[in-house]
């Protein structure tokens, strides 16, 4: 795959602060919960770059294998708690907005398992993930974990 053009440096600025922000946005939830988030929007978007980024990063932070592959079957899977359960219902809602207005059942069940601002947290990074994948499947953007990496330490060390 080639990529189309790199965002990163066609809109420097813009692309530093996206950047910037997500990672800002990415921290304010538990590290585990946020990588199970990214990844199931990541598979229904059908983005191979930041599915092989974010299993990395989630393998890294300690998370099963099992966990990881079972994501697709969440509702199934006894693996999961309520609270990522609740997530996972608001991420496919949020994601697949254009399906239809069917959320009302997702947001009920995060209601009962996030505080209003972390409904808001959660709903940030939520819109975050989907615009990653949109600029990475759009530009046919592929990254390597590890730059991605350091450029998160770089990030948070502006924003700090």
């Amino acid at each position: 795959m080639t990529a189309r053009l790199n965002p990163l440096t066609a809109a420097p600025k813009l692309m530093s602060e996206w950047h910037r922000t997500s990672v800002l946005i990415d921290s304010s939830l538990e590290r585990s919960l946020s990588e199970l988030v990214k990844i199931r929007a990541s598979q229904i978007n059908g983005c191979a770059n930041c599915l092989n980024m974010h299993t990395v990063f989630a393998r890294e932070d300690g998370e099963s294998e099992q966990r990881i592959y079972l994501l697709p079957a969440w509702r199934e899977a006894p693996c999961y708690s309520e609270r990522e359960r609740a997530a996972l219902g608001w991420t496919e809602a949020l994601t697949r907005l254009s399906e239809g207005h069917t959320h009302e059942a997702a947001y009920e069940a995060l209601k009962a398992h996030f505080t209003d601002e972390e409904q808001v947290k959660l709903t940030l990074l939520i819109n975050i993930i989907n615009g990653w994948n949109r600029i990475a499947v759009g530009f046919k953007a592929w990254a390597d974990p590890e730059d991605v990496k350091v450029a998160v330490k770089a990030a948070k060390a502006v924003a700090a």
